[in-house]
């Protein structure tokens, strides 16, 4: 059955001498595999258009429980900015893995929709650590492990919070906190504003640099304890930080 899907390729592996097999990020499907027949030959009109980062509309022959066929793309966004920034790109392919690794946990429709409204945020020019931070914890909802954001994780207080710890699983006010260093205040609300904030309806993104690393540390603690995640990305992204 002939049939067009939305969608962004996640990944891509050589098949043969001249295809490839490509993982796309679905709207109507989550994610499915696609065989790009050809796609390598220098005079294929899939050539330009089945590598990681191709946002569009696939047009495909669709077989239930079997890879599909792709037939042709038409391309909704390119993400040149993206794509011509080292920064980006390497942020960028974080969350193409991070999103094909939550929708394992939760086949759930939102969780294209945040990525791609994160992208095209990415592609405007706004801060991709922020951005990436944002994702993190909005998908921590999916693998059923967010952090308390409402209350001391441990006695329930709503007064006197101070930190976040990944050892108790959220904020911490003043009477429960041991050991943990305190956080800012700014840092504080925003992990929660954060939680609520809708990507697309993103107009200004203004973090200092303090409280970008104050909150990014506290998710690579937080991810690295409850969701069993190992993502090769984020390895790359460590040796980054220093660039954004």
């Amino acid at each position: 059955m002939i049939e067009e899907v939305t969608g962004i390729i996640v990944s891509e592996k050589a098949y043969g001498e001249t295809s490839k097999v490509i993982q796309v990020l679905t709207r109507e499907y989550g994610m499915m595999g696609l065989m790009a027949q050809g796609c390598r030959s220098l005079k294929s009109p899939l050539r330009s258009v089945t590598d990681k980062l191709t946002y569009g509309k696939f047009t495909i022959y669709h077989k239930k429980d079997k890879l599909s066929l792709l037939r042709e793309v038409d391309v909704i966004d390119p993400f040149k900015k993206i794509k011509k920034d080292i920064v980006k790109i390497s942020y960028a392919s974080f969350l193409l893995e991070l999103a094909s690794q939550v929708i394992k946990h939760a086949p759930d429709s939102n969780i294209y929709g945040i990525l791609i409204d994160t992208l095209m945020k990415m592609e405007e020019g706004f801060d991709p650590l922020v951005l990436m931070n944002i994702v993190e914890l909005k998908y921590l909802d999916y693998l059923g492990v967010l952090p308390i954001l409402d209350c001391c994780s441990v006695c329930n207080r709503k007064v006197d919070i101070v930190t976040l710890s990944s050892d108790k699983g959220g904020l911490v006010c003043k009477k429960c906190r041991t050991n943990e260093p305190i956080l800012s205040k700014k840092s504080i609300q925003l992990v929660r504003m954060f939680y609520y904030l809708d990507i697309g309806k993103i107009d200004k993104l203004s973090v200092s640099n303090e409280v970008k690393m104050e909150i990014n540390d506290f998710l690579d603690r937080y991810y690295d304890r409850y969701t069993g995640l190992y993502l090769k990305s984020k390895n790359f992204i460590q040796n980054l930080k220093n660039i954004s």
